[in-house]
């Protein structure tokens, strides 16, 4: 006579420590890695531009090496406004896009990012006396005049004998002002620049002595210690190697960004709910199943997208509702594959064993193409659908994980425990279904 075999409460144990240790884990955690992820400038705010680039010699190419090296320029540029987390990107042959979350001024960081920084000291006919290969690099700062304790810029230069002979030469001129340009063109004078409200003199100071000294201050006038410390910066962080033309700009403001992630966090709430509530319906005990999974899954997708460093686009949080859905399909195929099992009159063992290993091949067809589809997306788009496909590839490997082994974990705790054996109808299948295939 066979024994009768018994529940197996040591696996049911153990699928209420998993799902315990990770409900207490997202609770304590899922915010603050929230809070953590940068945002793009479609759900901060901002400012976004895109520059085609020019050569300024006529034996300059615009290649690669040249499109990096002026990208370094307009990072070493944005860290003078300090906005975290900027994003440029090279697109095509001859375009540079450069996107500027949580920039208010958008004026001014129009400016410091096309401004060429060619700094030159002029007489008041235009003459060349000093330019910017004549000063040190990286020493430009912002100070205060010890009289006034007005913001000034202070700029060292390589030579003060030369300097010197530069000021004994325009202390002798009639009009004896010594103007610092700053990115001035063929056809600029003097006089009708020094009218102008914002035009390229930043400075023209009387020279009435011989001044033979490393260091020259630039006075303004109109200096604030923010306006200073931007040019001191722009100064540092030297000349772009091409001319920038803009083709394209986009601002955000900040509300309209609030409001549009709001709304997409909302939504993204209703679709998921639903997707739960179906779940639970229809596939009733694995539906429960699938709604732990699938918040696992988001959970994960936010840890995951804080260690890349990445930043969170209207389009990312669209693809990560999406890896939801990859999520979802891979469940439904897999449940649908056992419950096939169950009406053929196999054992929930054996038709859970059975279904598990016939859907595996169909969801990684299904994953891997979608894959490819967005690495595809990745290679020839822009940077939005860029952000899109990064997210959509983080989204379906993670869904793929917890969609597959982290469902067969749980529902096969409770299926190897024999407490679900002969309960069709926890699996959504009714009795009179058995027999039926």
């Amino acid at each position: 006579m066979r024994k009768k075999r018994g529940i197996k409460k040591g696996l049911i144990f153990s699928f209420f420590a998993i799902v315990a240790a990770f409900a207490a884990l997202i609770a304590w955690n899922v915010m603050d890695q929230a809070e953590d992820i940068s945002l793009g400038l479609d759900l901060q705010g901002g400012f976004e531009v895109l520059y085609e680039v020019h050569p300024i010699r006529d034996d300059q190419e615009v290649n690669r090496e040249l499109l990096s090296d002026t990208v370094a320029a307009l990072t070493a540029r944005i860290n003078v406004l300090g906005v975290s987390e900027p994003n440029i990107s090279i697109e095509g042959e001859d375009r540079i896009r450069v996107q500027l979350a949580g920039v208010t001024d958008q004026q001014t960081a129009r400016e410091l990012l096309s401004t060429q920084a060619h700094l030159s000291f002029r007489d008041v006919n235009d003459n060349l006396m000093l330019d910017g290969s004549d000063l040190v690099e990286g020493q430009a700062r912002q100070s205060f005049d010890a009289t006034t304790n007005q913001p000034n810029v202070t700029v060292k230069v390589r030579d003060a004998d030369l300097f010197g002979d530069v000021t004994e030469q325009i202390r002798q001129m009639p009009d004896n002002r010594l103007a610092i340009w700053l990115d001035y063109e063929e056809g600029d004078t003097f006089y009708e620049e020094i009218m102008k409200e914002d035009g390229k003199i930043v400075s023209a100071p009387y020279v009435d002595k011989v001044l033979r000294t490393t260091d020259i201050v630039i006075e303004g006038g109109n200096f604030t210690v923010e306006s200073a410390k931007q040019l001191a910066g722009i100064l540092n962080a030297g000349a772009l190697p091409v001319e920038l033309e803009e083709i394209y700009a986009n601002a955000v403001g900040a509300s309209l960004g609030e409001r549009a992630m709001e709304q997409a966090i909302f939504a993204g709430f209703i679709g998921i709910a639903l997707i739960f509530v179906y779940m639970i319906g229809y596939y009733r005990f694995m539906g429960l199943i699938a709604t732990i999974t699938l918040s696992v899954y988001i959970y994960t997708v936010l840890v995951i997208f804080n260690w890349m460093n990445a930043v969170l686009t209207l389009p990312g949080i669209a693809a990560l509702i999406l890896g939801v859905g990859m999520a979802v399909d891979a469940n439904i195929i897999t449940y649908e594959r056992i419950k096939d099992e169950i009406r053929s009159g196999k054992s929930i063992l054996s038709a859970f064993k059975s279904g598990s290993r016939r859907s595996l091949s169909t969801i990684l067809d299904a994953n891997i193409t979608t894959i490819l589809a967005a690495a595809v997306l990745f290679y020839f788009g822009t940077s939005a659908v860029q952000g899109f496909a990064v997210m959509l590839i983080v989204s379906i490997v993670t869904s793929f994980l917890t969609a597959v082994f982290g469902t067969r974990l749980l529902l096969g705790l409770w299926v190897n425990s024999r407490a679900l054996n002969k309960k069709p109808r926890m699996f959504g299948v009714k009795e009179s279904e058995i027999g039926e295939l």
